[in-house]
Parts: structure tokens; sequence; C-alpha cells
């Protein structure tokens, strides 16, 4: 039996690593879901290189044209950080007949105060590039400019930090990078805190486990 005949009527899930990361941040979370039966396309995208926009439409385009995801039945998202954004991007201008749930991991739905004190600085804009610049909190952020997602999507939250300096720049609990509040945005269905922190919230193994779930019944709760 070939592959594409295995991965037919299989889930598909797509991950998305966050700001200045790569694909090997997500394989723990690629591995778990791997486990439970999903054709997991753990995508790696040039995060600094391009714009939210732009870098949306290249990762796409990586998978879309993948004979064995076109095989697949429907098409799940589990994203961290800023890869919740470019999901955003691309359904704001794309249709994905076989969407199915979104679980983002500590995304700045509404930016990250963060960039709004240091985004201008020299050495960020060198380490996180154009897209980094994108994820203020004004009103004219690219976050804030999606608009509501209309789409099934559960958000799991960080509570800790490990980033005291990031944490003096952030109203409210966080974790390192954003608030607990600005991982909101209108049109999500469920909205968890989990005690993780911004860099490795994907490798926690209660995040994994309520991931898995959402994707699975729609809701983090058994």
């Amino acid at each position: 039996m070939g592959f594409a005949a295995i991965a037919q009527g299989r889930d598909a899930v797509i991950l998305l690593h966050g700001l200045a990361r790569s694909s090997s941040s997500m394989e723990k979370m690629e591995e778990a879901l791997a486990e439970e039966g999903y054709r997991v396309f753990n995508i790696d995208y040039p995060s600094s290189t391009a714009s939210i926009e732009e870098l949306s439409e290249t990762a796409m385009a990586e998978v879309t044209e993948d004979p064995d995801f076109q095989e697949c039945s429907q098409v799940h998202f589990v994203t961290h950080s800023m890869g919740g954004i470019l999901v955003r991007s691309y359904l704001s201008g794309n249709e994905l007949p076989k969407l199915g749930r979104v679980v983002m991991l500590a995304p700045p739905n509404q930016g990250s105060e963060v960039v709004d004190e240091i985004g201008d600085w020299w050495i960020f804009e060198k380490i996180n590039g154009p897209a980094g610049k994108e994820l203020g909190t004004d009103e004219d952020s690219t976050p804030n400019q999606l608009g509501p997602v209309d789409f099934e999507l559960g958000i799991i939250a960080g509570d800790r930090s490990v980033n005291w300096i990031n944490s003096t720049m952030i109203e409210g609990p966080d974790d390192g990078k954003v608030s607990v509040e600005f991982t909101k945005v209108e049109g999500m269905k469920e909205h968890i805190v989990i005690h993780a922190t911004h860099p490795f919230i994907m490798n926690h193994a209660e995040v994994i486990e309520k991931t898995i779930l959402f994707l699975q019944t729609g809701s983090f709760e058994d």
C-alpha cells in the first residue's frame, strides 16, 4: 500500500513555529500528534525574512502543493506564538475547504507590549525581521487588523515568565513575551491558561495533552 493511500482519510495537522524559531522547536508536539494517528506537516519557514502575509503564503504553499496533504480528509493547525498570526493572515485571504480545528499556543492575538517598547531597536529588527515589527499592540498592527476569527479555535496561554525584563513591560499575567489577556481574540471558542513559559510552552506535557483533546473533541475539557 502506497503512502498516499495510507494518508487518505487521515486528518492532517499543520504545525507552525514562532518568530525566530524553527520546526525543530515543534518536534515534541509533532511526535505526540503522529502517535495519535495524524498526518503531521511540521513546516520550517524563514520567520525573520519577510512580512507576516508573505510568510503565511510561503508556509502554506509548501503544504498545499504536497500530494499527501491533498489526500487528507480534514486539516487542523497547531501553532506557537506568531505562527497563530500566520494562520489568521492566511485564512483572511484564502479558503481552506477542509479546515478543521485550530489550537494556538501563546499567540500575540492583540500584539505584544514588548514589541511596543523595543520593536524599533536595531537588534530587535536584526533578529526578528519585518514580521516582528508587525506585532505591536496598536490598532494598526497586523494582529489587530485581522479582525475576529471564524473558525473553531482553542487558545492556550502561559503565565510563567523567566524573562523578568520583558515582564516589566507587560501588564498583568504573562509568559515573558505576551500577556494572557492579549492572547485572546474575538470569535475564539475556548481559552485556558497553563503555568508554562513562552519559549517552551509547546513542550509542556499538559499543553500537549490539551492540544490533542481539543483537536479530537473541540474542547479542552474531558
